[in-house]
C-alpha cells in the first residue's frame, strides 16, 4: 500500500489543534456508555503518537460532557469496525450512500446499544450481513475525529472509535439498506474512492495489531 506514515496521515481535525468546542445537550445526563469508554481509554496505550494525542483529546471531550447520543449534540461519538481477514491481507468495506465513498463498517450509537463497542459490533453485523462476527475486544484500535459536510444533516463532527473483527476473506457479505455495495478489498489495493484519512486509519489499525504495511 502506498500509505502515508500513520502519524502523518491527514485527518479532518489535525491532532496539533485543540479539540473543537462541542455542544452538549441542554440537560446532560450521566451515560454509563461514555463512562465505560473513558475507563477503557484511560488504560489504553496505543503505539502511534497520533493516537496518543487523540486519546488525550477524547478523554477531555468525554470529561466535558461528550455524548454518544446523536440527538443531544451535532458532535457525538460513533462506532466503527474494521473487518479484516485473519491474515490481515483483506478488509471488508461498504460503499457509503451519503458520502459516496468506500469505508469501514460503522455508524451511530443507538439508544439500545449497551456500549460503544456494542454499537460497533451491531453496525458490523447490519452492514455486512455476516453472522458470527466478534470484536477482538472492548479496547479500540483507532480513534478518528472528523468534520462532516452538509450532506450529513445535523451531524457536524464525529468522534469515531474503531474496533476490529475477523472474518474469512471468502465470506460473502450482504448489502444493507444503508450501503450501495459491500466488498472485500486487498489492503494493498484499496479502491480510489476512500475518504482522505482512510489509508492512514487502516495503516494505524494494522500497526496496532503489530503488522506493518
Amino acid at each position: 500500500m502506498n500509505a502515508t506514515h500513520p502519524d502523518d496521515s491527514p485527518t479532518a481535525a489535525p491532532v496539533a489543534e485543540a479539540p473543537p468546542t462541542h455542544v452538549a445537550g441542554d440537560a446532560h445526563q450521566p451515560d454509563p456508555r461514555t463512562d465505560a469508554l473513558a475507563d477503557v481509554l484511560t488504560s489504553w496505550e496505543p503505539r502511534a503518537e497520533h493516537l496518543q494525542v487523540l486519546r488525550t483529546e477524547y478523554l477531555a471531550y468525554l470529561a466535558g460532557g461528550g455524548t454518544a447520543d446523536r440527538d443531544a449534540s451535532p458532535q457525538h461519538l460513533t462506532a466503527s469496525t474494521f473487518v479484516l481477514s485473519p491474515d490481515l491481507r483483506h478488509v471488508l468495506l461498504c460503499y457509503h450512500r451519503k458520502g459516496r465513498f468506500w469505508v469501514q463498517l460503522g455508524g451511530h450509537v443507538e439508544p439500545g446499544d449497551r456500549s460503544v463497542a456494542a454499537a460497533a459490533s451491531r453496525e458490523a453485523h447490519e452492514e455486512s450481513g455476516l453472522t458470527g462476527l466478534e470484536l477482538t475486544g472492548l479496547v479500540p484500535v483507532d480513534l478518528d475525529r472528523h468534520s462532516l459536510g452538509d450532506g450529513f444533516g445535523r451531524c457536524a463532527v464525529h468522534w469515531d472509535v474503531g474496533y476490529v473483527a475477523f472474518a474469512p476473506a471468502d465470506s460473502v457479505p450482504v448489502v444493507s439498506d444503508e450501503s450501495d455495495d459491500v466488498a472485500w478489498w486487498p489492503v494493498d489495493a484499496l479502491p480510489v474512492e476512500v475518504p482522505e484519512q482512510f489509508v492512514g486509519r487502516l495503516t494505524r489499525v494494522l500497526a496496532e495489531l503489530s503488522i506493518g504495511l
